[in-house]
Parts: C-alpha cells; structure tokens; sequence
C-alpha cells in the first residue's frame, strides 16, 4: 500500500521528550509550519508553560505529563490525541537520557532506568502509535536513534546499547508493516553530536562534566529532518555529516575506529570542569532548571548547517550516495578528530 503523508499544516503530531532540545526546537517548528500539537514529557509544569506560549501563537496543542516508560502512560498520550484531534499523523519517539561512566562502576539500576526510557519508550510509543494508525488513515513514525546506534563509544555503553536496540527494534517494526502492507512509515533519525541539554541532564560517574566530542550541530539540524521525515517517507536519516562518517568508518575499518576510540573518546567525552559533588541530572526525574531549553550553549564550534543531512533528504539516492562516499573518504580524517 502506497503511504501518503499529510503536509504538516495538516498534520495531528505526537512528540515525546518535548520540553527540551531536540524534542523542543521540534515543537516549536512544526507549531510554525502549522501542526497541531500533542506535546508529552514528564514535567508537567514545563508542559503547561510550553503551551502557553504556543498558543498565544494560535497553535492548537494539547499536553501529556508522561513517562515514556510507563505503558499506561503512553496510552494517556494516545488517547488524549484522538479525543482532541480524531486522528494521529505523526509520532516523534524522541524522549531519552545517558549515562557517562564505565560500564561496571554504573550501578545496575540506572542501567535499567536508562533502557525504560530510551529503548522501552520507544516501543510503547511506536506500538501505541500502529494501534492509533493502522486504521485511521497511516501516518508516521519517527524514532530518534543516534550516531551510536551503529558504532559503540566508551564511557557510554549502555546508552549506546540502547540507541542499537532502538535500531533494531525500529528495523523489525518497518518491515512487519511493509509486509502487511499497513500504511505507516518507520523511520529511524540517527543524530550526531547535537547542542542540547544532553550531556546536563545525563548521570555522570565521571571525576570530570561530560562533553560531547566534536563536530557538534544544532538542534535545528535534526528537527528539520524529522519535520521533512514527516512529510516524505524516508527509511533512515543521518542528521549531521559526521553521523554517517562514522557509521561508514566503523564498517569500512571496525578495527581501526575501535583504535582511534580507545585512543581518545574517553578523553573527548570530558569537560575540563570538575563534576561537583551534589551535580543533579534527569535520569529518574526532570530537573526544572534545565526545563524549556533547546541548547546548552557549548563554547565549542556548533554546526547549524548540515550539507550531507540536506543533500540526503531531498536528492536522489544516487546524488546521496555520492555524498555518502564523501562521508567515507572523511572518515580516514577520524584519527585527527579522535586525536585532539
């Protein structure tokens, strides 16, 4: 069956995780460009403040207090669209959290908490979604993996492990509709290193603040591809130019990458600021400070632009896979990313 996805002045939208970053800088554009709104996240003061300000711009939304990991909570998030708006369009899974630290010094319970939110979130929200779609018209699902989703970092493996299973999981989930042939599109948006509040909101086991190693996009980046996404089926994205430089890089040299790992992401993935003792973070709860922010503000060079991620999204595969065996050539520059 053809899918045939509605334009988004037209749309109905589900977004998770809406209330900071990405999941924000999306919402805030789709209100732009016309989308009514059904905004969730777990603050459900940071849902009310967001709302007002959409609406004072005439956009219709309604707003869930929800933790993605909740089942039932996700089905509040369902139900509250079809009883606004009739139908969902749209479903942004994009609620998550890391951790930063070695793998055995992490205790074993914000391990789980870290999987129920990105990788068990996402298939609540993707299976409520199929329920609310499949015969209401279609639509699409959009499940914001990450640049790790195919190539592990250290001192973020569970993380990492999550965005793999979401890969995974979102993989099988496109393939049971395609031979069903229900008019649903999954899509997988794999980001790079993205300005946001990512790295204040994580867990830190680390002596130092965590950092994100460069290249570093906006968060525009990536709301601009979930937003076209959103219109246009698309199987996966790459947002930034260096997601995909890594991808190709770890399976053109696995090994090679493994190296220039080791050799220095667990220096990149540290600030020169101390962590402090009492350091908050969201990985069990929101922290109301960091509520309603699209970015952290890095001192490092942010990309807003991202000429792969726009060459990807509107030419042919052909043209993409040109820009693609650019993205490989680059990736023999890893050892002087990964050096510095």
């Amino acid at each position: 069956m053809a899918i045939r996805l509605r334009k988004l002045h037209d749309q109905v939208m589900v977004i998770t995780g809406a209330t900071s970053g990405i999941g924000l800088t999306t919402a805030r554009m789709a209100a732009a460009r016309g989308a009514r709104l059904v905004l969730a996240a777990r603050s459900k003061e940071a849902l009310d403040e967001l709302a007002d300000e959409l609406r004072s711009k005439g956009v219709m939304v309604e707003t869930v207090a929800a933790d993605v990991g909740d089942i039932d909570d996700v089905a509040k998030i369902g139900d509250k669209a079809i009883a606004r708006f009739g139908r969902i369009d749209t479903w942004v899974n994009n609620a998550g959290i890391s951790i930063f630290g070695r793998l055995e010094e992490v205790k074993p319970e914000d391990h789980h908490r870290l999987f129920q939110t990105n990788f068990w979130g996402t298939v609540n929200g993707s299976l409520e979604a199929v329920r609310r779609m499949k015969h209401r018209g279609g639509g699409a699902i959009i499940n914001i993996g990450s640049e790790v989703s195919e190539r592990a970092v250290p001192l973020q493996g569970m993380y990492a492990s999550s965005k793999h299973a979401v890969k995974g999981f979102t993989d099988a989930l496109r393939m049971e509709m395609e031979k069903e042939g229900a008019p649903v599109q999954v899509t997988l948006v794999k980001p790079a290193a993205i300005d946001t509040m990512f790295a204040v909101h994580a867990r830190n086991y680390m002596e130092m603040e965590p950092a994100l190693p460069p290249p570093i996009y906006a968060p525009e980046v990536v709301a601009e591809a979930i937003l076209y996404c959103a219109e246009h089926p698309k199987r996966d994205i790459f947002a930034g130019g260096a997601s995909k430089m890594i991808s190709a890089g770890s399976k053109a040299m696995p090994r090679l990458t493994d190296y220039f790992m080791r050799a220095a992401m667990f220096k990149q993935q540290k600030s020169d600021r101390p962590s402090a003792p009492n350091r908050r973070d969201a990985l069990y709860k929101p922290d109301p400070s960091t509520e309603l922010r699209q970015r952290e503000g890095m001192q490092r060079t942010v990309h807003e632009r991202s000429l792969y991620t726009q060459a990807s999204l509107r030419t042919s595969p052909w043209t993409t896979a040109l820009v693609g065996g650019g993205a490989l050539l680059a990736a023999f520059s890893l050892s002087r990313r990964f050096a510095r």
